[in-house]
């Protein structure tokens, strides 16, 4: 079997962290591992097939021979060795938002559009990670009839702010049960016994630019040029996974029956829908694992072509980790 020089870029990071167990777990062709990190992490290591790697600086020099860089870095990070990744004759596959709305950088998830892969020149892009769960979700439905709009909620875990987020939760409840203060850092309120509805900061008419890539990736992923999405982003004290409802209208009526025969056979989702059995999906449920859950699916009320749904699914695993291996399983194929 071919194996392949693989470079992890944010390799101590939550996702990069994931990328690594993933890449193992799913017994990826992996003949030489490289972890790149700032100069705070060289030095230390990481664990892979039982071997420590030693976590390298990330630099230009450091992609030379390698063959796939999966991306688990911030935009400046991604923007800034893009080039150098180019260069070296490796494929980028990119988790950060800095290339998902190029028209020369292929959008994928692979249960949903895995031929636009073959369309790239050097970066692949990896959707947002509330995108993946929606779309996977729904893109059964819409082959069944093109999908026109969405009103969408997410429920986003903490733990999609990153590492600091599970520990600020944990943190502000340990204070307040001790009647102490605890002044929050990486959110910008209480998250413990509360909501934010605010996710990213606002970009267009009050909506924020996480809100707004529901819609905009949603269209070049499903190739849907014309989808209207009305979303609206909370932060919720959820350790992990992310839960989104969903309100779709279809060019003409789709029934539950069709809707729940679709999504039970459609790759990447596991059908839990039994009301009466209070069985629907859950973030305990739906957590370190890469299947989406989806569940509650009922009419519209208010629109005949509308169907409603709820979904859960891991977003540091198929929302970003998972996703990112899924895509360089195709490059390898």
């Amino acid at each position: 079997m071919k194996t392949y020089t693989v470079a992890v870029l944010g390799a101590t990071g939550a996702v990069g962290q994931e990328m690594i167990k993933i890449l193992e777990e799913r017994s990826f062709p992996v003949g030489k591992l490289i972890a790149l990190a700032s100069s705070r992490s060289v030095g230390k290591t990481i664990s892979f097939r039982g071997e420590n790697i030693p976590i390298e600086l990330a630099c230009n020099e450091a992609f030379a021979g390698v063959d796939i860089v999966l991306g688990a870095a911030e935009n400046a990070i991604a923007e800034k060795f893009a080039p150098a990744i180019r260069a070296a004759g490796a494929v980028f596959v990119d988790n950060s938002s800095a290339f998902r709305m190029n028209p020369d950088v292929p959008l994928v998830v692979p249960e949903i559009n895995a031929e636009d892969v073959k369309n790239h020149h050097g970066i692949i892009s990896n959707p947002n990670c509330s995108t993946i769960i929606t779309a996977t979700a729904v893109n059964a439905l819409n082959a069944l009839s093109p999908i026109r709009t969405m009103v969408v909620s997410t429920y986003q875990a903490v733990s999609g702010a990153g590492a600091g987020g599970p520990l600020e939760l944990m943190g502000e409840i340990h204070a307040l049960n001790e009647g102490k203060n605890y002044t929050p850092t990486v959110f910008s309120h209480q998250i413990a016994y509360n909501l934010i509805p605010q996710i990213g900061g606002e970009q267009y008419e009050g909506y924020t630019s996480e809100e707004m890539k529901l819609q905009n990736e949603g269209r070049k992923i499903m190739h849907l040029p014309d989808l209207l999405v009305n979303c609206t982003c909370v932060r919720v004290p959820v350790i992990r996974s992310h839960s989104i409802s969903v309100t779709m209208r279809f060019d003409r009526p789709v029934s539950i029956e069709e809707a729940r025969f679709a999504i039970s056979n459609a790759p990447g989702c596991r059908l839990v829908d039994d009301l009466g059995a209070k069985e629907y999906p859950m973030p305990l449920d739906t957590s370190d694992q890469d299947l989406v859950y989806v569940g509650r699916i009922r009419r519209d009320l208010t629109d005949p072509n509308g169907l409603c749904l709820w979904c859960c699914g891991d977003q540091v695993r198929k929302g970003a980790a998972t996703n990112c291996i899924q895509i360089a399983e195709l490059l390898v194929k």
